[in-house]
Parts: C-alpha cells; structure tokens; sequence
C-alpha cells in the first residue's frame, strides 16, 4: 500500500536546493531518510533480556527468599549463578553487536545533495525531505521522488529481478533501492524513511519472525520436559515436608535445589557459542545478524540464488562480434567502440564495449538513446547512422539473409545478444511527430556480451553440491539465459520454467515443478517467496541468497536468509547473513564454524542432561530412604566446576561434524547409563556416610575438634535435638558431592577418550585437551577439599579420611560398571533396541546385533 506523502517544500534544483539551516530544521522535525532497521539490539535491551531471562528470575527470586531467612551464603551461590551466566551471555552479545555496527558503518556510502547553492557529500540518513541530490553513473538512488532534469538510465533489478537498465526522464519517478548506471541529473528527495519504497519493504519484511534453529528446538524440548518433572518431583518432595513438618528454611533450600535442576546453562551455552561464531564468522567474509543462523546454515540442504549480483558480478564483458556484412571486422569494432564512447546517456553495455573495443569519441548530431521500450539506440555522426539493438526488434527492418541462426546458438551459450547496422547518410531517426523509429538497416556483425561470473562461483557451488546440497538459480531474467549462465556456473539446468507458468499453480502443482526444476527466470519477486515455501512444505531446510529489494521477502521466508554487502540496505538489513566481501564461498567457513557449534552443544547437553538426570534420581532415592535431603544450595553451586567449565571449553574445541539427525536418540542412550550408575553410586555413598555418621556422631565418644565443626556448620549445639541429624545430612552431602563431581569429570573422557581405555562410548580423535582439562579440574576440585574457604562456600565438610576411603572405591566400580554398559550396550538390550547405531561403528553400518529381515 502507497504511503501519502506530505507535498514537497516548494524549493528546487534551480533554487539551489535546501540550505544547511533548512535541512536541518527539516531533521529535527524527523523528515530525515533515518532507515527503518534496528537489525541489532540496544544495549539496554541486551542487558535487560539476559539478566531477566526466565531462569534468572526463578533464582533471583529464591535468593530473595533465602536472604530473607538469614541464609546469606546460599542466596549469593543461588543469585550469583544467575549473574554470572547473565554477564558472560550480555558481555558476548555486546561484543558480537559493536562488531556488526563497525561492520555495517563501514559499508555505507555517501550522496551528493545540494546544500546553499553547492554541491555537499554527506551520509545517506542525513538527506531530508525537499532535498536535491545529483545523479551519476554508480550512485544508488536512497529516496523516492522525480527526476528533476537530465537523463539517467537506471538499473532496478534489486527491485524488480529485471537486469535491464531503464531510461527516466525529468518528471520520472526513482525509487530507492535503485541504481543509476548511466546518465546524470537531479531528482526531489520526496519520500524519505520509513515513506519510501525501501522503507516500506523493510518494515514489511522485519514483520516476518526469525525461525528457531533444529538445535534449539531440540534444548527448548529437552529443557521443557526436565522442568515437567521436575515440576512433579518438587510437588511430590514439598508435600512431604509438609506432612513431615519441615521448617520454612528448609523448604525454600529444597525448592532453590529443586529449580536448580533445570538445565537452565543450555541456554547460556547456546548464546556464548552462537555469539562467538558469529565474530568468527564475520571475520571470515558472512556478517551474521541474527546469531541463530551461525547453526541453522549449517542445517541448509537447499540453496537458492539469485543470477544477477549474486552468481554474477552485475557488469557486462564482451564475448566476442562476428561480422555479417562487407566491413572487416576491425573496422567493425571501430565503428562499435567509437558508438560507445560517444553516447550521451552510457549505460552498462556501452561501458562494456568502450572498455573491450578501440575507437575514439566522435561528434554526434543526433542520437536515440535506448529504452526498455525501444530495445535499441541510434546515434548520427558526420560519417553515418549507426543502429545497435536486440535482434527481434530490428529483424523487420533488416535487409539479406536472417540472422537466426547466430543469434540463436549465441543465446544458447548464455550470451546477451545484439545486433549492430548502420542505415543510410540521411535516413531520418524520428517520424513526423518526432517518435523514434527504425529506417532500413543493412546488418554489420552480431555482438555478443556475457555476464561475469563472480570469481569463485564455479569452486563454491561444486563444493555445496560434492555436500548434498541442491542449488536452484531463481531470476527475473529471460530462463533461457538463466539456465545457460547456471550451465557455466557448473549446475545442470535441466528444463527451465518460466515466472507465468507458474501463475495459478495450485500447491501441489507448484510443489512438484519446484521438486524436479533448477532454473526458474522471469520469476516476480511474490513467486520467489511461493518458490521458497513449496521448498518447505517438501521437507527441505532453505538458504535464500539475494541481492535486491526483490529478494527480501523471500529471505525472510527462507530458514536462512543470506544478503550481498554491494546489493540492496533493505536485502542487507533483513538478512541474517551479510557477505562482506559479495563471495558465497564464505557460506563454506560459515557452515563449517555451525557445524562445529552443533557438535560442540550436542556434547555439552550430555554432560548437562546426564548432571541433572543423576541429581534427580539421587534426590528421589534418598527422600524416599529417609535420609534427609541430598544437597544443599551450595552443594548446587559446584555444577559451575563440574558442568559448566567443562562444557564451556568442550563447545569451544569440537570439530565439525554433520548435524546428527538422531539426536535426541543419541543423547538417551549417553545420559540414561550414566545418570543410572552414577545415581547408584552417589546413593550408596550418601547412605553409607549418613547412616555412619548418625550412629557414630556421639559426643561422648566424637573428637571435640568434629562436634564442633559440626556445630559450626549445622548451627547448633550438640545437645539440641536434631544435632545428630542434620550433621549426618552435611557429612553425607560432603560424601556424595566429592563422588559425583570426580564422576562429572572423568565422564568428559567417555565422550573425549584421551586412548582407548576410556573408548567404551566412541572413539578417540586425537584431541588430548579434554584429557588435560579433567587433570587439571581433578587438581583444582583435590585442593580446594583442604581450602576452608572453598568447602565453607560450597556447603561441605573439610575432606576427611572415611570420604576418600569410600569415594575412591566407588569411583573404581563406577567406571568398570559404566565402562560394561557402554560397551556391551546393556541399555538397549535391556529394551530390545539393538538396532540403534552405535557411536563406535562408522557412519551407515549395520549394528551386528540388529536382526534381519
């Protein structure tokens, strides 16, 4: 729908345009060309989002409660984790966001306007309504409005997919989005901002939400099923409490366990690695806008492209002229180049033939310059009357043989195709009423000029189909070019289909042709959007990669939507990738860096999921024994060691892998054994300390030196009632906290054996890193047991010989049990699912368990 624009201000080019006071008094009234994008995030609202997410304000409010009570410890673990994975997320996200603002800010170029009778260089926000901007050769045109005087050809296949330049003259309306690529004049800066044409198609565009990515779905649907049960377990234990009369401190510690379960660091994860792809990625030639699309290129198994700008350079070199008339053919190109030296009103063809052919400039008494309409030009010089058009536009008024069959076989190649002839000394240009027309014409040469494909295209293209990936080229231009230009990028065009065939195509009508076509041309900008959603509906993950006004609604569409840094702001400001430097071969690095992401968070959410599945069970068991409650929120607050810098240096060092499609499969059949081991082992080493602890905590027979440390750490006298209880409880807790973080650690080497003792779940690759990683956490974690200050933050007991004496034994039996499930995959034996793959097998082998038939 077309935006009413207030009436221009009543001053024009020959007035010398605004002066710099009127403009600016025009800026502060907002009738300045500010860009309707807001691509990234403020600040205010990165900080805003990260810090009150939805887990954060869960913990902020457990805190809040535990302050409350006087449990000042706890609350500072339960918040300062809410804080601390807020601030690395927001310090990301804000380092991501000024690097993509350095970028886009280096991408801006500047107009020429007319300020105080004088011509001033300035920003493209800064042109004001009423302004007068000159036009050259090269210029994008950034506002809506009439040419004011001159001439200009200009190039609108960033708007309409049409690569042909059109002629506009004064009273012609320019709209934004445009280039000029030949002509000079002025024009009326009418419609500016969110009024003009590229204003309007941005704000229509950003409408469109950015999908989620395989990989998130897949947390989002892990994270809401932990929080289900979890759920249900926090109800089952509270009631419980209730019936047993527990205190109101105890209560608010369970729930602040309880919520701790929900894997809430996923999401921390995901943002840290997204994030610093992203910066990795821009550095490597794709700017990345939504951060998302980092993982969700590497998911793409189709990619459609635009030709022009895209495939190809959007210049014109000359393929060769073959003569067809008397002329030798260096007299012929003579003729030709002078003709394009000579032009009043240059565009890209003349630019092409100037620059390949000799000649020198000559006087011209008259000229016809060309038009989409006429689809020739014509210039008088003193020596003769030259005519350069398309083929089927001059045939009628050609004499001797046809030129079919040149012409056809250079069309077949792909090539723009024109005819050059000349007419007689006198013959008139123009009818009575002063309309250009034809006269005779005797035939000089077929001329011949190709589009340029961008350097690497050729490379990069073989390298995504050697990937499975389907190219499909989708054009405005004739399917004919199209599909030989695709031949020479290296793709097999197949059948063409033509833009109006498609018209009134149902959806399964359109769904097939798209199914078994390469090449789609004269498609409209509405069709390119249909194209990508019948794409969709067949299951396909799309990549749309674009250049122009017309393709922004379809990269919206895509899953991911990819804009060249030379075509159009609004291409540029809705795409999720930006290729800096116009080369699809940066698709590749950007691929593999998602890839490496996807490996890297698939393995994170093992060690996450298998944490939270091993609490939960603990929990459950202990509570239903009787013996107290298993940990502390302090106890909670050694996943930070034990999951989340594990995880943090694990995502930061997987190689790329291709997205597993499984999964979710792959993850139960990780995390069910080792939550099922390790949850055994921790109950028997809490059972054990707490029933020792129990009937041996007598202060009669008890060292002093341990009363009162448990006096110290209970907060009550030996002779209050429930001493013995709640000194079992933390000894207990110290027990089975020191057996499972030892367990976390030594679990990153079943998923990164450092050799093949520890190859019971995959096998190794050679990266000893994680190995050295769990060294130095094992030091680090052994120390901090005979450091007061880290056992008193993390709620245990000073390390005491019985701990080791049992943890040390179970940790042996531990890894023998686990080390037996993996590798005789007693879990899906157990569950007759023998078929399932195995880590260990190559990709696409049979199990040798999995039955026949």
């Amino acid at each position: 729908m077309k935006t009413q624009s207030p009436p221009p201000a009543p001053r024009t080019a020959e007035a010398g345009g605004l002066t710099a006071a009127e403009a600016r008094e025009r800026h502060r009234r907002g009738e300045g060309n500010v860009a309707v994008s807001a691509s990234s995030r403020s600040y205010g609202v990165i900080l805003r989002t990260n810090v009150f997410s939805f887990f954060n304000v869960i913990l902020f409010t457990i805190g809040a409660a535990l302050l409350a009570l006087g449990r000042y410890s706890d609350a500072f673990t339960s918040v300062g984790l809410g804080l601390v994975n807020a601030a690395i997320s927001a310090v990301q996200e804000i380092r991501a966001k000024r690097k993509l603002d350095r970028l886009q800010l280096l991408a801006r170029g500047t107009v020429t306007v007319v300020r105080d009778g004088a011509d001033a260089e300035v920003p493209p926000e800064q042109v004001v309504r009423g302004d007068v901007l000159r036009l050259a050769p090269g210029g994008q045109v950034v506002v809506d409005g009439p040419v004011l005087d001159g001439r200009v050809e200009v190039d609108e296949s960033l708007l309409t997919g049409e690569s042909e330049a059109l002629p506009k003259a004064a009273g012609a309306e320019l709209l934004s989005g445009s280039f000029v690529v030949g002509g000079r004049g002025t024009q009326l800066a009418r419609d500016v901002g969110a009024a003009s044409y590229a204003g309007r198609l941005t704000a229509e565009a950003r409408r469109v939400s950015t999908d989620r990515t395989p990989l998130q779905r897949r947390i989002d649907f892990v994270v809401r099923l932990v929080m289900l049960l979890v759920l249900l377990m926090s109800v089952t234990i509270l009631a419980q409490a209730a019936l047993e009369g527990f205190t109101l401190v105890r209560t608010v510690q369970t729930t602040a366990v309880l919520s701790g379960l929900v894997p809430y660091g996923l999401f921390f994860l995901v943002a840290v690695a997204y994030t610093v792809g992203a910066a990795k990625s821009a550095g490597r030639g794709a700017l990345v806008q939504q951060v998302n699309a980092v993982e969700s290129v590497s998911n793409v198994d189709v990619v459609c492209t635009d030709k022009t700008g895209t495939l190809t350079t959007g210049r014109l070199s000359l393929a060769g002229v073959r003569p067809v008339g008397d002329l030798p053919a260096g007299e012929v190109e003579r003729l030709l180049g002078s003709m394009a030296r000579s032009t009043a009103a240059g565009n890209l063809t003349t630019a092409a033939l100037a620059q390949a052919l000799p000649g020198e400039p000559v006087p011209v008494t008259e000229e016809v310059p060309f038009s989409s309409a006429l689809r020739w030009s014509a210039q008088r010089t003193p020596d003769a009357v030259l005519v350069l058009g398309a083929p089927d536009t001059l045939a009628p008024r050609l004499t001797g043989p046809p030129l079919d069959a040149p012409v056809r076989e250079l069309t077949a190649r792909g090539l723009r195709v024109l005819v050059l002839a000349r007419a007689g000394r006198d013959a008139p240009l123009r009818d009575d009423a002063g309309r250009a027309r034809l006269p005779a014409l005797e035939p000089l040469a077929v001329v011949a000029l190709a589009d340029e494909l961008r350097p690497d295209v050729v490379e990069t293209l073989a390298r995504l189909t050697a990937d499975g990936i389907a190219v499909k080229v989708v054009s405005g231009d004739d399917p004919s070019t199209v599909a030989a230009l695709a031949r020479q990028a290296g793709l097999e065009p197949g059948e063409p289909v033509a833009g109006p065939a498609l018209e009134g195509a149902s959806e399964p009508e359109l769904d097939a042709v798209v199914g078994r076509t390469t090449v789609f041309g004269r498609i409209a900008p509405e069709q390119k959007e249909r194209l990508v959603d019948a794409l969709r509906r067949q299951g396909a993950y799309v990549a749309m990669v674009g250049d122009g006004v017309n393709d922004a609604r379809a990269l919206k569409r895509a899953h991911v939507g990819v804009a060249m840094a030379s075509g159009s702001a609004v291409t540029r400001d809705v795409a999720d990738i930006v290729l800096t430097e116009d080369s699809l071969g940066a698709l590749l690095p950007a691929a593999h860096e998602g890839r490496r992401i996807i490996t890297g968070i698939s393995t994170s959410m093992q060690v996450f999921l298998a944490r939270v599945g091993t609490q939960g069970l603990v929990i459950l068991a202990v509570t239903m024994l009787g013996l107290g409650f298993p940990y502390s929120p302090a106890n909670v607050g050694l996943t930070l060691l034990t999951v989340g810098v594990p995880t943090l240096f694990l995502t930061a060092w997987a190689r790329p892998q291709a997205p597993d499609p499984h999964l979710l499969t792959t993850l139960w059949r990780f995390v069910v054994p080792a939550m099922l081991v390790t949850a055994a082992g921790g109950v028997a080493v809490y059972a054990r300390h707490y029933t020792q602890l129990l009937e041996g905590l007598d202060p009669a027979r008890t060292p002093a030196s341990v009363v009162a440390a448990f006096e110290d750490y209970t907060g009550l006298s030996s002779d209050d009632v429930g001493f013995a209880e709640a000194a079992a409880t933390i000894g207990a807790q110290t027990a089975l906290s020191t057996f499972v973080s030892y367990a976390a650690f030594l679990l990153v080497l079943f998923l990164k054996p450092p050799n093949r003792w520890f190859a019971a779940w995959t096998r190794p690759d050679g990266d000893r890193r994680p190995a050295l990683l769990v060294v130095a956490l094992v030091v680090v974690f052994s120390a901090g047991l005979f450091w007061p200050a880290f056992t008193d933050y993390f709620g245990l007991t000073q390390a005491a010989e019985p701990v080791f004496q049992t943890v040390v034994p179970a940790l042996v039996l531990w890894f023998a049990v686990l080390t037996a499930a993996y590798r005789l995959r007693l879990l899906e034996r157990a569950l007759g699912l023998t078929g399932v793959v195995s880590p260990l097998q190559p990709p696409g082998t049979r199990d040798p368990g999995a039955r026949r038939g």
